[in-house]
């Protein structure tokens, strides 16, 4: 069965031409011209990705992607954001109302497919640990894959998939510098010249889910032209740690249940 991907855009020769480039590599796609039609079929037809264009009539993209989060059906959809918008704010916004990556129009057809690729990979690798059960924990923490969950002090807390794996790919070099090229690469699939903004969205989102005072982060912490680093203690105090930490060890661990 073809991977089905849906393209959401309002402008006609921009959506034909993405279409006729996906379907000659291989995929089945499906294209909305507003965002009404476009959130109605994603919710019908479950796509396997989203090519989505911010400045929609009746409904932008924005509302969409947020409205797809929130859905438990749709939740879990790679969306691609299709758009003419280049401001850093725009991409902060699009990142933050759920987008997994971002393609800024004129583009190269050939880097809107590697990016639909890295995507469609990205999204096979994480069910196949959730297959496996595989747990990664250090100190009070652990990721649950099947869930896109984090133990942190038996405390729950939910993570977008981005957020996951950006956390995951930290966790494995716990106590290293990991540069934005090796993130951009494990995390996102592909190097776009390092687009480090990308990476500071998902940074600050995963730093106001696990840090006590996100300005002044105590574990996710930046490196100043060279990454970040993930540094955990063995125990979480305060307001992180009211159920008491599990100790699993000095060193990340992989555990197969």
């Amino acid at each position: 069965m073809k991977t089905r991907i849906l393209v959401i855009d309002d402008d006609p020769a921009i959506a034909e031409l993405v279409a006729i480039n996906l379907e000659m590599a291989g995929y089945d796609v499906v294209q909305a011209t507003d965002g009404i039609k476009g959130q109605a079929l994603v919710v019908q037809l479950l796509p396997d990705l989203i090519i989505l264009d911010l400045m929609l009539p009746k409904v932008d993209g924005f509302t969409i992607c947020q409205r797809l989060r929130r859905d438990q059906r749709t939740g879990d959809i790679p969306i691609l954001m299709l758009t003419a918008l280049n401001q850093t704010q725009d991409k902060v916004e699009g990142f933050n109302a759920g987008a997994d990556d971002y393609l800024t129009k004129p583009f190269e057809l050939e880097e809107m497919l590697a990016r639909v690729r890295a995507l469609l990979r990205r999204t096979d690798r994480i069910p196949q640990a959730a297959r496996h059960s595989e747990i990664l924990s250090y100190g009070p923490l652990t990721l649950v894959p099947e869930r896109f969950e984090v133990l942190w002090s038996e405390k729950v807390i939910k993570l977008t998939r981005l957020e996951f794996e950006l956390l995951h790919c930290l966790l494995q070099r716990h106590g290293q510098t990991v540069s934005p090229s090796e993130i951009l690469q494990e995390v996102w699939g592909y190097d776009p010249n390092d687009d480090i903004e990308t990476i500071r969205v998902h940074v600050r989102h995963l730093r106001t889910k696990l840090e006590p005072d996100p300005r002044h982060p105590q574990y996710i912490k930046t490196v100043y032209g060279a990454g970040y680093c993930l540094e955990l203690p063995l125990v979480v105090e305060g307001d992180y740690a009211e159920g008491g930490a599990h100790h699993h060890g000095n060193s990340a661990a992989t555990h197969k249940g």
